[in-house]
């Protein structure tokens, strides 16, 4: 079992920069795979970027050059940074990890980029 809480979501203006945080608690040390997902209204849940235990990333096309996956160990966190901001950006982001065989989701935190 592993907990995830995501913070850092809000409104922010076109161009604008938001870091999302998701702390881990539980059985980290079994975690294989954590990473950001999104949904907009009305839309599928898409990858955003991942981290393996690692430390490959991925990203989705989208994002590519403007948002930044990152992780500090000690405090069992992972980060997203996320750069010049478009009002396409806008969605519900979910934390995620993959313990095999199971996904575990956070609660999600609201990003909005206002134009």
């Amino acid at each position: 079992q592993v907990q995830l809480v995501e913070s850092g979501g809000g409104l922010v203006q076109v161009g604008g920069s938001l870091r999302l945080s998701c702390a881990a608690s539980g059985s980290i040390f079994r975690i294989v795979v954590m990473g950001w997902y999104r949904q907009a209204p009305g839309k599928q849940r898409e990858l955003v970027a991942t981290m393996t235990s690692g430390g490959s990333t991925a990203y989705a096309d989208s994002v590519k050059g403007r948002f930044t996956i990152s992780r500090d160990n000690a405090k069992n966190t992972v980060y997203l940074q996320m750069n010049s901001l478009k009002p396409e950006d806008t969605a519900v982001y979910y934390c995620h990890a993959f313990i095999r065989p199971n996904n575990y989701w956070g609660q999600g935190t609201q990003v909005t980029v206002s134009s």
